[in-house]
């Protein structure tokens, strides 16, 4: 059965167990964990943020210069998406972070203009397949919140066997109780 960590720690305030400490209490109870399962690796370091202003490349007709919020400064970001809407919020990779793919974001020169990160889309964030225009999040967020935490992300997903004579834990309540 698929627990939820976030579920457990919503169903009990005061549990303190990391992931990994949840899996070993529940195996020592008899209820061993098969899976232990980070929902969103590779996005520990992506932010939210917010697109101040959008203004055409000076030296590019198809690219454009953001100024981005990343909740500590607004920053210039370099960027070939049309899409792109002042006031809209954004995956931000910032500079020195790691996408989940494996590459690591660095301030780059693009024709004469630094870009200081890069606004991300689905298909670079592993999130789904649409690669065509940045992942636009609806809705109201904080520039500079965990983007893994504004998605709904930021969980383990916990597959704990369930023996017969353990009917008690078949539901979230229940795999609480035990612990």
């Amino acid at each position: 059965m698929n627990i939820s960590y976030r579920w457990l720690r919503a169903i009990l305030p005061q549990f303190t167990l990391t992931p990994e400490e949840t899996a070993e209490s529940l195996a020592l109870r008899g209820a061993p964990v098969e899976e232990l399962l980070h929902l969103a690796p590779g996005l520990e370091d992506l932010v939210v943020a917010r697109v101040v202003s959008v203004a055409p490349h000076p030296d590019a007709d198809r690219l454009s210069v953001c100024q981005v919020d990343n909740g500590g400064e607004v920053l210039p970001v370099v960027c070939g998406a049309p899409v792109i809407e002042a006031g809209g919020y954004y995956p931000f990779a910032p500079v020195d972070s790691t996408l989940p793919g494996g590459l690591v974001i660095k301030a780059v020169k693009i024709r004469g203009v630094t870009s200081n990160g890069m606004l991300c889309s689905e298909a670079e964030l592993e999130l789904g397949p649409n690669a065509s225009g940045i992942m636009l999040l609806e809705g109201e967020f904080t520039p500079g919140e965990s983007l893994a935490a504004a998605l709904g992300l930021d969980d383990w997903r916990m597959e704990v066997e369930i023996t017969a004579n353990r009917g008690d834990l078949r539901s979230p309540f229940g795999v609480a109780g035990e612990l």
